[in-house]
């Protein structure tokens, strides 16, 4: 073999070696102390299996309308307190955790066939579940990455669909940069996945900042309320299903097939929603066929935990003319 043969084996060789060996050689220690999702389960909560994923739930109210409420990143089935009882005077109420939040299971992926995290496994996840409790069709009020979920699904299924209630949602479209879809089967690999409890864990201090912002009027956030939401950093494996979330299998952008949507659609959201801000929601109100809109003044990207009395307001008056 040539000289120069054998020193493009030998980097071969060495590249090879890095990529595979080296990311197994830096230390990713477990978390400890962490417990399980039942430790912080409620009198009220109820669990159901759901596409291999048991799905921590609440239900209140009843009637032929049935509301499903889907919550934000970070968020769990806490922040529909407030207005649960208020949505249960006009049917039926389901609350749910989202994979990855709550006390919804975090399957990893030993476990699974197919990525449970993704937003096309929790459109499938919700209509398993709709399934499941006997629901055809309901209302969906989805709040931020909720509403996106809402979004698809409407999309997905719309004979399934009463309308969408979007609550400071987001659909896509903004600034923000987006991991490749062409990279992620590199975020797949057993050498990544090793190292993406450490690559999520600075959400420990992102995720109070986040809950921080959400809020217009600081001083109704109270530290139980943000004590509240930080529980999700004592439950096992929270690191490693917000990597799987985070490199889910790509989706198609949802904001260009807002115009194909075919139910009703109303937004509700704060006029000074810090994480999502107000314009965006006039500039896909107006993408939307038919689509109202309502700005709660002096209010957050939380609008039915910070401002529950007129975000219910606005949610009624839109429900009286269905």
């Amino acid at each position: 073999m040539k000289r120069w043969q054998k020193i493009v084996a030998w980097i071969t060789v060495d590249i090879f070696l890095i990529v595979t060996v080296v990311p197994f050689l830096v230390p990713a220690p477990e978390l400890t102390g962490l417990v399980t999702e039942k430790e912080f389960t409620e009198p009220d909560s109820k669990f159901i299996e759901v596409n291999d994923v048991t799905v921590h739930y609440k239900e209140v109210g009843s009637g032929e309308t049935t509301f499903i409420l889907l919550h934000g990143f970070g968020a769990n089935v806490y922040s529909w307190r407030e207005v649960a009882d208020d949505f249960a005077q006009y049917g039926r109420v389901i609350m749910y955790d989202r994979p990855a939040f709550g006390l919804t299971e975090r399957p990893m992926p030993e476990d699974w066939v197919e990525n449970p995290y993704g937003m096309k496994a929790n459109v499938e996840l919700l209509r398993g579940l709709m399934d499941a409790l006997g629901i055809e069709k309901a209302i969906l009020v989805g709040n931020s990455a909720g509403g996106g979920v809402s979004v698809a699904f409407g999309l997905e299924y719309p004979e399934r669909v009463e309308s969408l209630i979007l609550v400071d949602p987001g659909v896509g479209g903004g600034r923000g940069p987006q991991f490749p879809a062409w990279g992620l089967p590199l975020m797949w690999t057993p050498q990544m996945r090793h190292l993406g409890p450490l690559m999520v864990r600075d959400y420990q201090e992102t995720l109070p900042n986040t809950i921080q912002r959400e809020w217009f009027d600081q001083t109704k956030l109270t530290e139980e309320i943000k004590q509240e939401y930080l529980k999700i950093f004592q439950i096992e494996n929270w690191d490693r299903a917000f990597y799987e979330l985070t490199f889910a299998p790509a989706y198609p952008e949802l904001r260009p097939l807002l115009p194909q949507l075919t139910v009703p659609v109303f937004i509700v959201a704060g006029q000074e929603d810090r994480l999502i801000r107000a314009w965006y929601f006039e500039a896909i109100a107006t993408e939307i066929p038919d689509a109202e809109l309502t700005l709660i003044p002096q209010c957050g990207h939380v609008p039915q935990e910070e401002c529950p009395g007129l975000f219910m307001q606005a949610v009624v008056q839109y429900l009286d003319k269905q």
